[in-house]
């Protein structure tokens, strides 16, 4: 690196270099604020600790993904449920049909069973329909079977009992 000339027209070089004098700062400028010089801060004004006059961050918040961007793992969307055994269901309908009709009662118990064990071997959906058909099938059945028995005991009572009230019709 070179020294600059002395000042005057002086080639001495033994002569004391000069420092050069630095260019003036903007920021010292004294008087009225220059527009790239900030006028001087409020010391009145109140401490915001959140930073809302402060510009929005450019970063996003660590864990997401930036604004406008896919995320980084799609998604695959919930799983769907297994299909529902078609006998369930009709198992189900036949046991709840025994309320009126009495007859199907009993064939609805019988298919909940067996759409039980396709259900176990297949890992289809419907365990629970198969389960209520076989419940309410067997409790039908059974009010039914009670019925049956409390109608026949109320006709062989009918036709052992004397009834001699005198009248010969």
């Amino acid at each position: 690196m070179t020294n600059p000339p002395p000042p005057g027209n002086s080639t001495d070089p033994t002569w004391p270099v000069q420092p050069s004098s630095p260019a003036p700062d903007p920021t010292l400028v004294v008087g009225q604020p220059v527009p790239t010089q900030p006028g001087p801060a409020n010391p009145y004004a109140p401490v915001d600790p959140y930073g809302a006059g402060q510009p929005p961050a450019t970063q996003p918040m660590p864990g997401y993904a930036p604004v406008g961007y896919p995320p980084q793992y799609p998604g695959y969307g919930y799983p769907q449920p297994p299909k529902t055994n078609g006998l369930a269901i009709a198992a189900f309908v036949l046991a709840l049909l025994g309320f009126t009709s009495c007859i199907t009662a009993p064939i609805g118990a019988i298919l909940g069973h067996v759409a039980q064990k396709q259900i176990r071997l297949s890992g289809e959906g419907g365990a629970g329909m198969a389960k209520a058909a076989i419940i309410v099938g067997w409790i039908l059945t059974g009010l039914l079977v009670l019925v049956l028995a409390i109608y026949a005991a109320a006709i062989i009572y009918a036709i052992t009992t004397n009834n001699d009230s005198g009248s010969n019709y």
